[in-house]
């Protein structure tokens, strides 16, 4: 891959964690990053933000980390995006798409970079944290997180959705003249309000599982049911009220010993 590729960065209206605030999400600025580490110094230009939904006030902060140009697809806030990004992205083409691997919103799923990349028809790689040009024109090589730390490298394609994990290298810092010298293009996104869900949703709060009973066999006499009964309903063990530390310490000693926990 001589040549510079077309970047689109999506980005999603993130919330802090703690205050519930409008910020940007950290993984997207890790995606931004690697844009930039994979056109070099110079090419910011071949980058371009893109969101779909209403506007917040923290969405610019992301030209400064390294956007020269993020364009908005303004939509209503009970509208789903993914028409809107499908339709911009037909229309610009792109390269290469990179996402956060998850929002940091109350309604993301991480899902969306998945439909995206269904819809476009283009192959999709999760959770990169290095990108590299591939060894042949039009390809890109992806080093992709594994579980416990492992790594893997693959070789794609493009155009290719690649979606981008935490242990990627730290984004790039606020500059804050870089944010006032970016350029946000307001559009007009696609209205698609979202299908209601077939089934109602109910939300309850949590209620602990009654524990089961053991079933005496067939025949049992009374005596056994409620014997399997409260043995059951107990969980064994001795109760103590109040002991001494040294019979409280054998009592757990004893009770770890039939669990099998301690052999001695």
């Amino acid at each position: 891959m001589s040549e510079v590729p077309h970047i689109v960065v999506l980005l999603s209206a993130g919330r802090h964690p703690v205050s519930g605030r409008h910020c940007p999400v950290p993984v997207e600025l890790q995606a931004i990053g690697l844009g930039h580490m994979l056109c070099g110094t110079g090419a910011a230009d071949a980058i371009t933000g893109l969101h779909a939904g209403p506007g917040t006030p923290a969405l610019a902060d992301a030209l400064g980390h390294g956007l020269a140009r993020l364009v908005h697809l303004e939509t209503g806030g009970e509208d789903d995006p993914l028409p809107s990004l499908i339709a911009a992205l037909r229309e610009e083409a792109p390269a290469l798409i990179l996402a956060g691997r998850a929002g940091q919103g109350g309604e993301d799923t991480g899902t969306l970079p998945y439909a995206l990349a269904r819809a476009l028809s283009l192959p999709i790689v999760a959770d990169a944290v290095a990108l590299k040009s591939g060894p042949l024109p039009g390809t890109l090589q992806v080093e992709q997180a594994l579980p416990r730390g492992a790594r893997r490298r693959l070789v794609v394609r493009l155009p290719a959705v690649i979606t981008v994990h935490p242990a990627a290298p730290a984004p790039r810092p606020f500059a804050f003249a870089a944010r006032t010298r970016g350029e946000v293009e307001q559009r007009p996104g696609v209205p698609s309000p979202r299908n209601a869900p077939a089934q109602a949703i109910e939300e309850r709060p949590y209620r602990p599982r009654p524990r089961l009973i053991a079933k005496s066999a067939a025949g049992a006499s009374a005596a056994e049911r409620l014997k399997a009964a409260t043995e059951a309903a107990s969980g064994g063990g001795r109760l103590l009220v109040d002991p001494a530390p040294e019979e409280a310490a054998r009592e757990i000693l004893a009770h770890l010993r039939g669990l099998g926990v301690l052999r001695r």
